[in-house]
């Protein structure tokens, strides 16, 4: 308690007293906002506060289901621990909804009361704590508008329970909690007769707007349907192309932002004499139709559809299936150069001979594809066929930035545990839908929920038969539902979408052949019920419920996370990381703040658990994993990609690649590519510059390389100079461990030896060479120079995270021999380090939080994280309080010796380590224990100068155990 109250001291001190204070306080006030650019906002803070509390109270006056939705998952995670909250709200103004009453009466282990105060418009969240209080109060409201997108203040307080302000709030709450009503369905039932939304109401907050003009049907005229903000960018890149003397061009968009309307709009602007428009289902084929001719406007003669049953081949625009165009027949009544625009939807499955055949026989004066997923499994590159033009390009994120798509909800919820054994690929179909299942699968949709006055949802099976017995399970629970899959024609499938958009059913089961090519904007809920395929598959899936439809606000997306090997795939396909990188997969798991707008993406913690355990246990470094993503950027570049292209094209990390294979050249070997040979000495050189200079941790060595690849040597007074620009840290010390590294002192013998065995840079007259062999390689092997000047590009960009300043960034992670490194050790002692050692006035402190069960008593150190301030730290067995490693440490202020504390959450996370700052011992809780096996141990407190990051520490915290 007294580490608390100096900490709360200290925060307050910088917050009302002296920013300039300089004492490390870990509760100091913050202000609350969303920010776009800095990727912060409101929610994610109350998150934080609510899932630490072990009890909370809300007083706000809105609520919609937009923004429950964004607590729910929390809500049942707390429920399990048994943590209860108190809601206070009203119907002010009217603006709560009679709906949201009934989502808020899901909630069980929240009650909730309704104050009939005039004028009531408090936004106040108070979380208590094991040892305090936290206060959120301001302008935010429970919407998914206040807490993540308006401009809003808000003021994060801390107090200790005797505090007078925790003790105001609560006293004011407790004041009107007593005087309000009980929220009960009758309350819901009488609420509903005399609630009625004006507009006054509805302005109070736009939880949604139609995006572009097109979509009101004010507008008659197709010359005044003007393209948006956005469709505006992309018709000018078209344009771009064209005027570049290129005959065709691929659009890549997102599911649901608008490819027919901007294709119609290029087609507007282009002015065909005839268009010709392919799809490969028929039931698109009127509404792409219909769109167009809303764009184009002209009498209906000019519109056309050329399938099975219509051939109405001499419109102007003429609207085709795949499967009819392409009979020999029906080619032979076009002249080749009939249409002037050809455009070819869903273009991806262009590698089909149907299409090859089509396309190699008309030739348009312009031919454009579209799609929302250019990678292919195929083998076939569908960025050949458009000569690597990609005239416009939109992914999922970027158009959830511009408000493209309806804003989505998504649950990654926990699937059930069958007699013990989780859902797996290997569960059998009558465990699938079973009683118990299908009691959990109705229990998860129901508590979710969905947008809108009555559900219109999409359920994607494993397998047929479980889709068809599925659907019949819930149908006996009084859902209204039928199962579609392969077997059924384009006829009935039709028909029971039109049944799904008219209200006549609440969902259709089918396996996978709703993932593309099908348009039901009214859909408000997706639910997985089968393995994460790919990602592909996955965003797809996602994407049906994407599009804006005036009876929704968002859509919810409910994943059932089984014991499925692949279940990583969910955080990559989410966040767009191709990284392949397993510490951003478990970030974009853990901290999911990079989806923009209102969405959120939320895993309830069993679920959580499941795909870190599936980060854990999977090789996302297989030669079919970097072979797909190699080929695939290939596919893309038109020749082989350099390894800077990996960084700019958003793939796999090069870091992962040289881990794997030592150097970019060995992986070229690797993927057969015809490459110009080096030498075995230049090929150890690339492994050097690779392993130890790519991956950024340290400015000072790339600005060297740098300067030597510029000039052919570097003074030291130029390197000083260049340093000191690029805002570095500079010293003896420092460009003594420069040195080491480049004439290979630091390192062991073995790393020598794999490194060529001889200095690379050597420094005399104050001036730094390559030795001579390397000198002569970039003069007579230019295929060399031009890998070193690719990973010098490559290790300049991944050096921008990490702090030129100072030796060490916080929270970016470290092995023992880099941190040898950057603290300038004269050598690489990592073999020896173990758990700490002190050298040269600093002591490197390794800590594995989560031991394994097995591991020897002798060992098994309980180091622990007291809260985000405070380390208690065991040092190795065998030591007393008079050991002198024990009393430097625990004099190490005197000693003017820096403590720096590295954390791994457990052994699965690899050989590296988070730095989360430097430390100080606390004295007085220094104390001499026992091991289990008997042997002295001493163990103390130690104060972080830096309050650890609230997200990687419930990350290093939270146990594994499903």
């Amino acid at each position: 308690m007294d580490n608390l109250i100096q900490s709360l001291e200290a925060s307050l001190h910088k917050g009302f007293i002296d920013k300039q204070f300089n004492k490390s306080g870990g509760y100091k006030p913050k202000l609350l906002v969303n920010n776009f650019k800095k990727n912060e906002n409101v929610l994610s803070t109350l998150l934080e506060e609510l899932d630490q509390s072990k009890s909370f109270i809300f007083s706000v006056a809105f609520i919609t289901e937009s923004g429950l939705a964004t607590l729910k998952s929390h809500f049942l995670d707390l429920h399990r621990k048994g943590v209860k909250g108190r809601i206070l709200t009203s119907t002010f103004l009217q603006f709560n909804q009679p709906k949201v009453f009934r989502e808020l009466m899901k909630i069980k282990n929240v009650e909730v009361r309704l104050t009939d105060l005039k004028g009531f418009h408090s936004k106040g969240y108070i979380f208590n704590h094991d040892t305090h209080y936290s206060l959120i109060v301001g302008s935010s409201n429970l919407t998914a508008h206040a807490l993540k997108i308006n401009y809003e203040w808000n003021v994060k307080l801390t107090s200790l329970e005797n505090g007078e302000i925790v003790h105001h709030f609560k006293s004011q709450f407790e004041e009107v909690w007593e005087q309000s009503k009980i929220l009960t369905e009758e309350w819901i039932e009488e609420y509903e007769k005399t609630f009625s939304q004006t507009v006054e109401n509805r302005e109070l907050e736009k939880v949604i707007e139609m995006p572009t003009p097109y979509q009101t049907n004010a507008i008659e005229e197709s010359l005044n349907i003007a393209p948006n903000k956005m469709q505006q960018a992309a018709l000018q890149q078209i344009e771009s192309v064209r005027a570049a003397g290129n005959d065709k061009g691929l659009i890549i968009s997102a599911t649901g932002t608008g490819k027919t309307y901007l294709s119609a709009f290029d087609v507007r602007r282009f002015a065909p004499k005839r268009l010709l428009f392919i799809v490969h289902r028929e039931q698109i084929l009127n509404k792409a139709k219909s769109d167009f001719k809303k764009i184009l406007g002209g009498i209906d003669e000019d519109f056309g559809i050329l399938s099975g049953s219509n051939k109405q081949i001499n419109a102007k625009y003429l609207f085709a299936t795949i499967q009819t165009i392409s009979k020999q027949d029906t080619l032979n009544e076009f002249d080749p150069q009939e249409f002037d625009y050809i455009l070819i939807d869903e273009v991806h499955k262009a590698g089909a001979q149907s299409y090859r055949k089509v396309i190699d026989y008309f030739q348009p004066k312009f031919f454009m594809g579209m799609t929302a997923t250019p990678e292919r499994s195929d083998d076939f590159n569908i960025y050949e066929l458009f000569d690597y033009n990609i005239a416009y390009e939109i992914r999922l994120q970027e158009a959830l930035e511009e408000d493209m798509l309806c804003p989505f909800h998504y649950f990654g919820v926990t699937d059930l545990d069958i007699n013990g054994e989780n859902v797996d690929d290997a569960t059998i179909l009558t465990k699938l839908v079973n009683e118990e299942r299908v009691k959990h699968i109705i229990e998860k949709i129901e508590y979710y929920g969905f947008s809108g006055e009555e559900v219109k949802g999409l359920i994607f099976c494993s397998r047929k038969k479980e889709a068809e017995e599925l659907s019949a399970a819930l149908n006996d629970r009084g859902l209204r539902t039928v199962a579609l899959t392969g077997d059924d024609s384009q006829e009935e499938r039709s028909l029971q979408v039109n049944r799904l958009e008219n209200g006549q059913l609440d969902y259709i089961l089918t396996v996978d052949i709703f993932n593309e090519g099908i348009d039901i904007p009214c859909i408000n809920q997706v639910v997985m019920l089968r393995q994460t395929q790919s990602s592909i598959i996955f965003i797809q899936q996602l994407g049906r419920g994407l599009r804006k439809h005036k009876t929704k606000d968002f859509v919810t997306i409910i994943d059932f996370i089984g014991n499925y090997k692949n279940n990583y795939i969910i955080p990559i396909a989410l966040s767009g990381d191709k990284s392949q990188n397993k510490d951003n997969i478990r970030r974009h798991t853990k901290d999911t703040s990079y989806i923009k707008g209102v969405s959120t993406i939320n895993f309830e913690e069993v679920a959580k658990k499941r795909i870190f355990s599936a980060i854990n246990n999977s090789n996302l470094t297989t030669l079919k994993i970097l072979k797909d993503a190699f080929t695939e950027l290939k596919n893309r570049l038109g020749r082989t990609p350099s390894l800077y292209d990996f960084i700019e094209h958003h793939s796999i990390d090069p870091v992962v690649i040289v881990d794997k294979y030592s150097n970019y050249y060995q992986f070229l070997l690797k993927m057969k590519e015809e490459v110009p040979a080096i030498t075995n000495y230049e090929d150890k050189v690339l492994t050097m510059l690779s392993i130890e200079l790519l991956n950024g941790k340290r400015k000072h060595e790339i600005v060297l390389l740098d300067l030597l690849m510029q000039h052919g040597k570097g003074e030291q007074e130029e390197l000083i100079n260049r340093l000191t620009k690029e805002g570095c840290k500079i010293d003896e010390d420092t460009i003594a461990s420069v040195k080491s590294i480049f004439d290979l002192s630091f390192f062991t013998q073995v790393f020598k030896k794999k490194y060529g065995d001889k200095p690379i840079v050597t420094l005399k007259d104050n001036c730094f060479l390559f030795n001579e062999e390397i000198r002569e390689s970039l003069v007579g092997n230019p295929y060399f120079k031009t890998m070193v000047m690719d990973l010098l590009l490559c290790a300049k960009e991944k050096s921008e995270k990490y702090d030129c300043v100072h030796s060490l960034t916080l929270y970016e992670k470290y092995s023992r021999k880099d941190v040898c490194k950057l603290l300038n050790w004269h050598n690489d002692e990592s073999g020896t380090i173990f758990g700490y050692k002190t050298k040269h006035r600093t002591c490197p402190i390794f800590i594995t939080y989560h031991k394994k069960d097995e591991i020897e008593s002798s060992v098994n150190y309980g180091d622990e994280l007291l809260s985000q301030d405070v380390l208690k730290w065991y040092t190795r067995s065998n030591r007393t309080v008079n050991s002198e490693e024990v009393k430097t440490i625990i004099n190490a202020e005197e000693n003017n010796i820096d403590l720096h504390i590295f954390v791994k959450k457990d052994d699965d996370e690899g050989t590296d380590f988070y730095y989360l700052g430097k430390a100080k011992p606390v004295k007085n809780t220094v104390q001499q224990d026992v091991m289990k096996d008997g042997k002295p141990v001493v163990h103390m407190n130690m104060v972080m100068e830096d309050t650890i990051d609230q997200n990687l520490y419930s990350y290093i915290v939270e146990g594994n155990e499903i």
